[in-house]
């Protein structure tokens, strides 16, 4: 059975850090297309981005030039390491993983099979 458990979840301040672990157990981590995505309340969930099974990253607009995504295909960890965070990128944290390659998944909730529980970010102005 596929688990994501993310981590490192928490409240800062407005250009502050923090980063995100997704920890992947009970599959071949490196068979994924790994991305992370968000839900802020009373919106929907968004793509913020994610890597493929080569290490080739890519990113919403929005959080580009500030949030990186990262593996670690020893640990079977995924990471996303965001600075100069703003007040807008409060919200729900989640990662997930597909089966399709990353292009093909069109960063589309539904071309994602395995989803963690999420992690809460807060960031006060």
């Amino acid at each position: 059975q596929v688990q994501l458990v993310e981590s490192g979840g928490g409240s800062v301040q407005a250009g502050g850090s923090l980063r995100l672990s997704c920890a992947v157990s009970g599959a071949t981590y490196s068979t994924f297309c790994m991305g992370w995505f968000r839900q802020a309340p009373g919106k929907e969930r968004e793509g913020v981005g994610g890597i493929d099974r080569g290490g080739l990253t890519s990113y919403a607009d929005s959080v580009k030039g500030r949030f990186t995504i990262s593996q670690d295909n020893a640990k079977n960890t995924l990471y996303l390491q965001m600075n100069s965070l703003k007040p807008e990128d409060t919200a729900m944290y989640y990662c997930a993983a597909s089966y399709y390659d990353c292009y093909s998944t069109s960063w589309l909730i539904m071309n994602f099979s395995y989803w963690g529980q999420g992690t809460q970010v807060a960031v006060s102005s």
